[in-house]
């Protein structure tokens, strides 16, 4: 059995494609004063559309220097070539010349809507680390499989197929995401419960691979996350953090999904 590490939270937003130049402005800049309280225990990070990374980038970059500060820059996707005829696409190499610390890789909406296979993800995957940005890996079951008792076999295939491809040392420098697909903007959520059983599945896995990767693995969640829920989630012992979709747009309530994940503020 993994033991418990301190490992720090980390709470990431996903805008996904909202905002404008006015909005994205309003919204950093309530979230980097709401969150200047918070200590060492939670790492913040913000993932603006393509459009919105310069501004981000600029706006971060005058206050303590991109990176250097609370709130990090990560990108919603890239593209597994480093340049070329590939129309509508971003690089790796392009993302970090921007200061982006993290990049999502294997979003649900992305393997549906996109149809991106398992294969596809872990070139990004890789195509991320040769850049020096850190892979936050999605996996996630749908509806359909979970009451088919197929999730283990979902979430561990799609953990695999990266692991094959990159490595179990690759893993040290990533993130994983579990985010059940049904649970993505419908308003439900995987009870905390469930969700720990899903993570530790996980970390045993990766245990049976690596037990230091295991035990220093952030495994955060993914799934209608909002400041009611956010503190039972996250106090579960594998469970490391969240991966948020439409309450990051709120600067107030993604604050308190922040302060949920950091055990000092927790205290006050």
């Amino acid at each position: 059995m993994v033991e418990e590490n301190m490992r720090r939270k980390l709470i990431v937003g996903n805008w996904k494609m909202h905002g404008s130049r006015d909005q994205v402005s309003q919204l950093l800049g309530d979230i980097e004063s709401g969150s200047e309280r918070l200590l060492k225990d939670v790492e913040i990070c913000v993932c603006p559309t393509y459009l919105h990374l310069g501004l981000a980038f600029d706006l971060l970059a005058s206050k303590s220097g991109v990176g250097k500060g609370q709130i990090k820059l990560g990108a919603q996707n890239v593209h597994v070539e480093a340049a070329g005829a590939f129309t509508g696409e971003v690089s790796a190499h392009m993302l970090s010349e921007y200061g982006v610390s993290y990049v999502i890789v294997g979003h649900s909406e992305r393997r549906q809507i996109f149809a991106e296979s398992n294969q596809f993800v872990a070139e990004k995957f890789m195509a991320a680390q040769a850049s020096r940005l850190t892979p936050i890996l999605c996996v996630g079951e749908s509806l359909d499989q979970r009451q088919d008792d197929e999730t283990e076999r979902v979430v561990l295939n799609q953990l695999d197929a990266v692991i094959t491809v990159a490595g179990i040392a690759a893993m040290k420098e990533a993130v994983i995401a579990y985010e059940p697909v049904w649970a993505i903007g419908t308003g439900k959520t995987a009870s905390p419960a469930q969700a720990q059983q899903v993570h530790r599945t996980l970390r045993e896995h990766l245990d049976r691979l690596d037990p230091a990767i295991a035990k220093g693995m952030r495994i955060i969640y993914g799934g209608s996350v909002k400041a009611a829920n956010a503190k039972e989630l996250f106090s579960q012992p594998d469970i490391d953090g969240g991966l948020v979709g439409g309450a990051s747009l709120e600067a107030e309530e993604f604050i308190s999904i922040c302060k949920s994940a950091d055990q000092e503020s927790c205290k006050l």
